[in-house]
């Protein structure tokens, strides 16, 4: 246990060091006197920018990682990612529709896109899980199909909007499809951080079930974990948070799926010490492939979905071939 102690410990300094380092680096460094200059454009640059975009990608990465890690005990597979639900495919879809028809709404001071995007998450989530109730019981395997089936659907029409946009808005709508965490305010940042952070706290309570749902649905009954509502309770939270970061960034891939899958050869299986190492881990990861995306191809910059997706290819592969030499595709 002191180990693990040890290694969350270093996770997290590193995570930290990454986060605090990361908007002073890039195509232009910012000195850290200029950026306290509160007279200077170093200074506007650091705290409206930079910052703001950070902590950030931080939230996301942190987020999808976690969710990623509950998803993959959910299926008891480790090639699950956040996605696996259609949870992105109907985020896509709202913000599609409102790019297309070019509003500038608000609601309840919130961003007519990131409602949109909501809305487009909650009906993938009534539609995954009304097909799954539709067959009896909550089973894990109809979830997973009525998932796929959605985020095909919701993906081609998705493709439809895109089709029947014009130049302007299909560009729009291409580069949010590509994940981008430019634009960032305060009041998205507050909104990102009250969901992943509920989400985090309660799946680092759920420690010891997750562990159980690992080991089977069978094992986990019997060992007195109310089954059904264990599921249902991690689908809803983890589906919620997902979408929220998803209505903000767009759909970045990957990173719930490799993220996971570190910690857990350093770590071992354990959810106890996963959940916070997957946490600090997402968020420094995210934080580094930001700042790569915006240093990079300075002035312009390399929309971060891209990159995560050239990092996470590959590894998915490894995870693939190593899973079927050690027999351990499947938990």
């Amino acid at each position: 246990m002191k180990g693990a102690n040890r290694k969350l410990f270093i996770l997290a300094a590193l995570a930290v060091c990454c986060l605090a380092l990361a908007p002073f680096l890039g195509a232009v460094i910012i000195n850290p006197l200029e950026a306290l200059d509160s007279g200077s454009p170093e200074n506007l640059i650091f705290w409206r920018l930079r910052l703001p975009r950070a902590i950030g990608a931080f939230l996301a990465g942190a987020g999808l990682s976690i969710c990623g890690l509950a998803f993959q005990a959910l299926f008891r597979n480790p090639l699950a990612t956040p996605f696996t639900l259609g949870i992105s495919s109907g985020a896509a879809l709202g913000a599609s529709v409102y790019l297309r028809l070019g509003a500038a709404a608000s609601f309840i001071g919130l961003a007519g896109n990131l409602v949109s995007a909501l809305m487009g998450c909650l009906l993938s989530m009534i539609l995954v899980y009304a097909i799954t109730r539709a067959r009896g019981g909550f089973s894990t395997a109809v979830m997973l199909l009525a998932g796929v089936i959605i985020n095909f659907f919701f993906s081609s029409l998705v493709m439809y909007v895109q089709y029947m946009s014009n130049a302007h808005d299909a560009a729009q709508i291409m580069r949010w499809l590509m994940g981008t965490l430019s634009g960032i305010d305060s009041s998205r940042l507050w909104e990102m951080a009250i969901a992943v952070l509920l989400g985090l706290a309660l799946f680092s309570r759920m420690g010891p079930e997750l562990d159980l749902l690992t080991a089977g649905e069978e094992i986990a009954a019997s060992r007195g974990v109310d089954v059904s509502s264990v599921k249902l309770l991690i689908f809803i939270v983890a589906s919620v948070v997902v979408g929220i970061i998803v209505s903000v960034t767009g759909p970045i891939g990957f990173v719930g799926m490799m993220i996971p899958q570190i910690c857990r050869l350093w770590l071992g299986y354990g959810h106890g010490p996963l959940v916070p190492a997957s946490f600090f881990m997402g968020g420094g990861f995210l934080v580094l492939c930001d700042l790569l995306a915006r240093s990079v191809l300075a002035p312009a910059e390399l929309p971060i979905g891209i990159l995560t997706s050239m990092l996470g290819a590959p590894f998915f592969l490894w995870t693939l071939f190593r899973g079927n030499r050690a027999g351990e595709l499947n938990y």
